[in-house]
């Protein structure tokens, strides 16, 4: 009969093995991780990992392992080095440089005003969106609203 230790041992190994399972691509598949996938690939890396797990090794050991068997691609999460680093990071670079364009062109449709002033200088009328930026601009903000000594509850 199985000691307890024994079954708790059992239940350790299967955990920490379906743990890993799941971050592993089926080579096999390519869409499935090879604790969900019946590929016979798929069957032989899951002996193998409850065999690493058996034989003392890592998770971060098995991890390599597999890495250097079968390429970076078979891990679902990628390791962040200077190769991924574009893929990583070209989405909040794109945002930036749309960010960038965005400031830009409001920045110039409100500093526009110098050329208006200068056509102004010249001669030239302005358009009614000219006449609206220019108002907006010259404009003074309202003072704030005064308050009373009875407001100041």
């Amino acid at each position: 009969m199985a000691t307890e230790e024994d079954v708790k041992q059992r239940q350790i190994i299967e955990n920490r093995a379906r743990n890993i399972s799941h971050n592993v691509r089926c080579t096999e598949c390519g869409s499935q991780s090879i604790e969900d996938s019946q590929a016979d690939v798929a069957i032989l890396l899951r002996k193998l990992i409850r065999d690493e797990i058996k034989a003392g090794k890592s998770d971060k050991e098995i991890y390599q392992k597999l890495e250097d068997d079968f390429g970076e691609t078979v891990l679902y999460a990628p390791k962040f080095d200077l190769q991924t680093a574009g893929i990583w990071l070209s989405p909040v670079i794109v945002g930036g440089i749309a960010a960038g364009i965005w400031a830009y062109q409001k920045h110039r449709q409100r500093t526009n005003v110098h050329m208006m002033a200068l056509n102004l200088v010249r001669g030239v009328p302005l358009t009614p969106r000219e006449k609206e930026t220019m108002l907006d601009i010259l404009t003074p903000p309202p003072p704030p609203p005064r308050k009373w000594w009875w407001q100041d509850k």
